[in-house]
């Protein structure tokens, strides 16, 4: 089965995963996120999943009360139910505490969020450090509501509980380590928030299929921000230790463009596997500085964690104009989009996996022919594509370049460079330093 084929089927399986997970109503707590963990450990078997208890200190954060909800809705005094958490989750303000009231429509006003700008988009909207209650609804719904007496009912606990992550280590010749941090923590989102999980679930099956891994994974699935800064609180000494790039997967779905956000200091090894990976395959990318940062990168590479995590999006967060939204949904979200996100990653890890630095083993220009890599006999066209490969990265096989460096040099993918220097390892004109 050839290569696209093969990408057509794996997207088509990750939207799969995506349409079954949309409906969960998760948050930084609560029933829906250990159902979206359970959900990756049956794909994923050897992930663990942990609990923080509320109230931990976790460096200047404060892990919250844990919350679960199970209804929401407005309904006017006729009788006509108006909003109803049950039709579409992001109507409710995340982390709202339970409430059951009537009142007049000027005061309800007051706990209503919408968008002017986009009237048939509910907003995504939360509260997670402020006791309060509200409702999304789209603008053009809000100017249909009358006057008169609303009862707003909201059932929900917000309680001393726990938070969830999940976390899978897959083992590599190396304790060296590379880190695969992503977010469980929306409700139902496609881009911004399930196209990361998916793709880092379809990502670790790839990985845990190689018959042999160069370096270590750590693979995460936290609530962003608090999940990630208590992660951090628990893993921190090991991973400045051990690990030398990372990746933050969020909005990996659509197909309109790819991002790159750099690492705070930038020029990290995964900030160079990155862009030589999307300078190959998508030389029209977009690229951010660590200044326009938003999603969990901000943890991981703060000053005096200081590890080499940079993201790689598609359209990045907050970018769109579904972001937050409703309209963030299966549609915006498709096959071939995470599919590409996929091979993207699939590329900067093959990248890493094989960043060996190189030296000649003879002196002068090598006598290809005698060793079956340069044509026998000498005419016009013999000089081919593969040769002037083979030639060039030789030229730079000076054991003062790894394989990006060697890749950036002669204006070629890392992963041929790479195929290549198999060939010439095996010939035994280089070998690595």
């Amino acid at each position: 089965m050839d290569d696209r084929r093969n990408e057509n089927l794996t997207g088509q399986t990750m939207h799969g995963w995506m349409r079954d997970l949309f409906p969960v109503c998760r948050s930084l707590t609560g029933p829906g996120v250990r159902e979206t963990l359970a959900y990756f450990a049956r794909l994923l078997p050897d992930l663990k999943t942990h609990a923080v208890p509320s109230g931990t200190e976790v460096f200047d954060w404060t892990v919250p009360d844990e919350w679960t909800i199970r209804s929401a809705w407005i309904e006017h005094e006729d009788g006509t139910r108006v909003v109803d958490f049950a039709d579409n989750n992001l109507h409710l303000v995340g982390y709202s505490h339970a409430f059951d009231e009537t009142m007049p429509l000027d005061e309800l006003q007051k706990h209503i969020h919408s968008l002017p700008a986009m009237p048939d988009a509910i907003p995504y909207v939360t509260s997670y450090y402020k006791r309060r209650w509200g409702f999304c609804i789209s603008e053009n719904a809000r100017k249909k509501l009358k006057s008169g007496n609303y009862r707003v009912f909201i059932d929900a606990d917000l309680k001393p509980g726990v938070m969830n992550y999940g976390e899978l280590i897959l083992p590599g010749a190396s304790c060296e380590e590379i880190l695969l941090s992503t977010y469980i923590c929306h409700p139902s989102m496609a881009n911004n928030e399930l196209s990361g999980p998916v793709v880092a679930a379809a990502l670790a099956q790839w990985l845990g299929a190689l018959p042999a891994r160069r370096y270590t994974y750590r693979i995460v699935f936290v609530p962003e921000t608090i999940g990630a800064i208590a992660y951090l609180a628990r893993n921190l000494d090991a991973m400045k230790t051990n690990t030398v790039a990372g990746f933050v997967l969020t909005c990996m779905g659509d197909e309109r463009t790819y991002s790159f956000l750099a690492s705070r200091l930038d020029n990290t090894l995964a900030d160079r596997a990155a862009r030589h990976t999307l300078r190959h395959i998508a030389p029209g990318y977009k690229e951010y500085s660590y200044l326009a940062r938003g999603s969990d990168e901000r943890q991981y590479c703060a000053p005096g964690v200081d590890l080499p995590v940079c993201s790689v999006m598609r359209s990045k967060y907050g970018e769109y104009p579904e972001y937050h939204t409703s309209l963030d949904n299966l549609e915006l979200v498709t096959p071939n989009g995470l599919a590409g996100s996929l091979h993207a990653m699939q590329r900067c890890i093959e990248t890493l996996e094989a960043n060996h630095i190189y030296r000649v083993t003879v002196l002068s220009e090598p006598q290809l022919g005698k060793r079956g890599l340069y044509p026998d006999i000498n005419k016009a066209g013999s000089y081919d594509d593969e040769t002037r490969l083979l030639k060039d990265t030789l030229a730079y096989c000076d054991g003062k370049h790894d394989l990006i460096a060697l890749g950036e040099r002669i204006g070629q993918p890392a992963w041929e460079v790479a195929r290549v220097c198999r060939t010439l390892e095996a010939a035994g004109l280089i070998r690595k330093v």
